[in-house]
């Protein structure tokens, strides 16, 4: 399974320190390898297909998609529990 990233998410991970970002980004690689181990729950009110992943005061909000027969997993947004939903 590939990984993509959008603009506005890569956007969060560098203002983050060096830290956070490696515990979210272990919590993505996980969530590529093992989803049922994940805090997941599906986002209401939104496109079907959106998830959305606690890792401690983050969301990280993702879907799946396939292209060429590959399986991807393509982060939208991630950002703070009370600034993400808005």
């Amino acid at each position: 399974m590939k990984i993509r990233y959008s603009k506005k998410s890569l956007k969060f991970l560098a203002k983050q320190e060096k830290s956070t970002v490696n515990r979210i980004r272990t919590a993505i690689q996980k969530l590529a390898d093992t989803p049922s181990e994940c805090d997941i729950k599906e986002m209401q009110g939104t496109k079907k297909g959106k998830m959305r992943m606690r890792v401690g005061s983050f969301r990280i909000i993702y879907s799946y998609t396939e292209e060429n027969g590959l399986e991807i997993l393509f982060i939208d947004e991630i950002g703070n529990r009370g600034d993400i939903y808005k």
